[in-house]
């Protein structure tokens, strides 16, 4: 199947979905809680933080390769470590530039020291680590939640169901080998 049609039947499938979750008929009884994030929601979001993302790359001041977008419900989560604070800036500037953004909420922090090719390795390993011990604990939502790491320093992002989520991933990434100190920039989602 060539390109053009992989992506009319990518169209379809995702339209044909989207109809499928709006058909439900609600009896109105009042006010309601606020609604739970829905396919059209989750789709919206991944399109606002591929642009985002994109144009990020696109600007030369930014070199986004050191942040991370996530998005929820048109509200984007920039974390991650920069040079400096221009570069927080425009890349605060560019997030808010993108079609769709309600919000940008700046989680970036800026590198104190020039890493090593051994310490950027090093890095890795507790990310990963860190990435693992996360997973294993059941009662954090690892799936939403974004790890850097830099110099040893974990830098925790992303969005979660409440408090004790965020103190658990933070006690969990502390208890990991190589973790110097932790940085919990993650967010209850509204």
């Amino acid at each position: 199947m060539n390109i053009p049609n992989k992506l009319l039947v990518l169209t379809i499938t995702l339209i044909g979905a989207l109809s499928i979750a709006g058909c439900g008929k609600t009896e109105d009884k009042g006010p309601t809680p606020e609604a739970k994030t829905t396919v059209g929601t989750e789709i919206d979001d991944g399109a606002i933080t591929t642009k985002v993302k994109s144009a990020l790359l696109a600007d030369a001041d930014v070199k986004s390769f050191d942040i991370k977008v996530e998005t929820r419900k048109g509200e984007v989560q920039l974390s991650g470590f920069v040079d400096n604070q221009t570069q927080i800036d425009r890349a605060i500037a560019v997030a808010k530039g993108v079609e769709g953004v309600k919000k940008v909420d700046n989680k970036m922090s800026i590198k104190v020291v020039e890493t090593t090719v051994g310490e950027k390795i090093d890095d890795g390993v507790v990310t990963t680590k860190v990435k693992a011990a996360l997973l294993g604990d059941s009662s954090i939502k690892s799936s939403d939640l974004s790890v850097v790491t830099r110099d040893g320093v974990v830098q925790l992002s992303g969005f979660v169901d409440n408090q004790t989520q965020i103190d658990r991933a933070t006690e969990v990434a502390r208890g990991v080998e190589g973790v110097m100190n932790v940085i919990n920039e993650t967010s209850i989602k509204k």
